[in-house]
């Protein structure tokens, strides 16, 4: 009984981490373990599932969008081909001045088309060879033009921006052929 009679107060507590770890924190019971562990598993697996879902949401929406764009690229490039059928179907003789122009016409649209989705060409002819950008497929030698100049363009090259659709197949010039070299076409 004395200690109850004793008027003196208690130690002030400790202050800092080492206050902390003197109390004593409850430790929860099996069950509550298990309760806790079955919500973090539940949470966990309604993630993963959503994740699942976004992946599968957006691979279908940009398959989705892919397949509007070729879509619609062939939406347009079905005039060109009715033009052609036009064309054909005239029955004007090839050396004719109207199916001349009726194949110019479509050739020209076909251009604006490829120009609409950024693809273009460019006039290469009597510029400097770039191997970067053009295929040699031979070389001739012509003293009027300066020495790796292209000379002659067998297929016209594409590009995208910087990015090289399809190069130009070219002939180079090689002012380091003999006079007397055979031509290569």
């Amino acid at each position: 009984m004395i200690d109850r009679m004793n008027t003196e107060p208690p130690p002030p507590a400790a202050a800092g981490p080492e206050a902390a770890a003197a109390v004593p924190t409850p430790i929860p019971d099996s069950a509550t373990l298990q309760q806790e562990l079955a919500q973090q598993k539940d949470v966990h697996l309604r993630l993963a599932a959503d994740f699942e879902n976004f992946k599968r949401r957006t691979r279908q929406e940009s398959e989705g969008r892919a397949l509007a764009q070729k879509e619609a690229f062939i939406l347009e490039l079905l005039p060109v081909i009715d033009n052609f059928e036009r064309a054909l179907a005239s029955g004007a003789v090839a050396d004719s001045k109207q199916f001349r122009q009726g194949v110019e016409m479509t050739l020209q649209q076909l251009q604006g088309l490829l120009s609409q989705h950024g693809i273009e060409s460019d006039e290469i002819v009597g510029q400097p060879f770039d191997p970067h950008l053009h295929e040699a497929l031979s070389q001739r030698r012509d003293p009027d033009q300066a020495d790796h100049t292209i000379l002659e363009m067998f297929q016209r090259g594409y590009r995208r921006g910087t990015k090289i659709v399809r190069p130009a197949k070219v002939v180079v010039n090689d002012l380091t052929r003999s006079h007397h070299a055979p031509h290569a076409h």
